[in-house]
């Protein structure tokens, strides 16, 4: 990726769903002009998911998902069938690809799938030049499921801008309304961005939320001034008054907020993350489970990331070393990273996520609804280390 383009984690997300062999892959390639996925005859050629980020008029920066077909079989076949499920946890939009008038039972079986994760579900009547009955199958399939398909020519590229168009109009509603800084940052304040450049910072590089903030700072016309921890004397002596807004590392939160001038906000990357992502009020509302922690309690730390373990990396050793210093030596502590989550969370006392800026919204909300139905209060990085400072209720969120 460079560094101009949005990142995956940013995008709408598209999923193509369908049996095997309704031309899912052929779709894709229609709607995105490219031989972007295999296309075989043979049934079952698309095995795990397979993402291509695309920037496609009117919808804009998007990845199209070609999935397995849900109709696999075999042990294999369950395993895909398994990975297909999986990214209807990520999808905003749904294409549901039919081909034929026959049974239609495993569709109506996604369908309610799809629903359950209030998935937009566009019906797409596939092959559609070389059915025998399109007008009749279109009936049928719309008669079955309430939906009524968008006849399609994924090889004759016919009906594709109607499909776009159908996305379009499916977009869900807080699409491009939610932002980073939301009601923290009004428009061309001063912010003071606190970033240590620690072992955990890719040498030449920002982190992704840190590149993500500035860009929306400088969209919302603000005048920025980066800083590291040690010099954060020189940079508030620098500025002829005390910033609006300071966003600094949460872990160095405590030592930020004894430095800032009273009438700055002060808030953090991964809190602002919280509410960009998920569901802050949530993960504040959790964060007093910690109060409740003692030895024989259980933490799900839950990393989006999967990099290698780092010195004092923040969720594996500085996070875990907060939580046993109050809770006791003996606190047991799981830690999963990327697409890994338990299905059963009732083990745990509590689940702190990362900032999850790899991971699209709608993602890490089926994380939040999960842990919800399961009664597990679920918080994040930085939301924890505010509370365990002692200044959850002191910043700005």
């Amino acid at each position: 990726m460079s560094f101009n383009d949005t990142p995956r984690s940013n995008r709408l997300h598209i999923g193509i769903f369908g049996k095997r062999n309704s031309g899912k892959s052929s779709l894709v390639n229609a709607i995105t002009g490219h031989t972007t996925a295999l296309v075989s005859d043979i049934a079952g050629t698309t095995t795990d998911p397979v993402y291509k980020t695309m920037e496609i008029h009117p919808i804009g920066p998007c990845v199209l998902i070609d999935t397995a077909g849900f109709d696999d079989e075999g042990v294999i076949g369950e395993l895909r069938i398994k990975k297909t499920q999986e990214v209807t946890q990520k999808v905003d939009v749904a294409l549901l690809v039919f081909n034929t008038d026959e049974d239609l039972t495993i569709e109506k079986k996604w369908i309610a799938i799809l629903k359950e994760k209030k998935v937009p579900i566009i019906a797409v009547l596939n092959k559609a030049d070389i059915l025998k009955d399109s007008k009749s199958a279109s009936a049928y399939i719309e008669r079955e499921t309430g939906m009524k398909p968008i006849p399609v020519s994924a090889h004759a590229k016919t009906g594709i801008k109607e499909v776009i168009n159908a996305i379009v109009r499916n977009l869900p509603e807080d699409y491009d309304a939610i932002s980073i800084t939301g009601n923290v940052v009004n428009e061309g304040d001063t912010v003071l961005l606190v970033m240590p450049q620690n072992i955990q910072a890719p040498k030449g590089r920002l982190i992704l939320p840190q590149v993500q903030t500035i860009r929306e700072l400088l969209d919302r016309k603000c005048l920025v001034m980066s800083a590291t921890t040690d010099n954060l004397d020189e940079a508030l002596m620098a500025l002829a008054n005390p910033p609006h807004v300071i966003i600094t590392d949460s872990q160095v939160f405590k030592e930020v907020y004894e430095k800032k001038p009273k009438e700055s906000k002060l808030t953090s990357f991964s809190v602002l993350f919280a509410g960009y992502k998920g569901d802050i009020d949530y993960y504040v509302k959790s964060a007093s489970a910690i109060e409740t922690l003692n030895e024989t309690s259980k933490v799900l730390i839950a990393e989006a990331c999967a990099h290698a373990p780092m010195t004092e990396d923040i969720g594996r050793v500085k996070i875990p070393r907060l939580l046993r210093k109050k809770a006791g030596d003996k606190l047991k502590i799981d830690i999963v990273s990327g697409t890994d989550f338990p299905e059963d969370l009732k083990q745990y006392d509590l689940i702190i996520h990362c900032g999850a800026c790899m991971f699209n919204r709608k993602y890490v909300l089926s994380r939040i609804e999960k842990a919800k139905e399961q009664n597990v209060p679920i918080t994040n990085y930085g939301i924890t280390i505010a509370y365990l400072s002692g200044i959850l209720d002191k910043i700005s969120l």
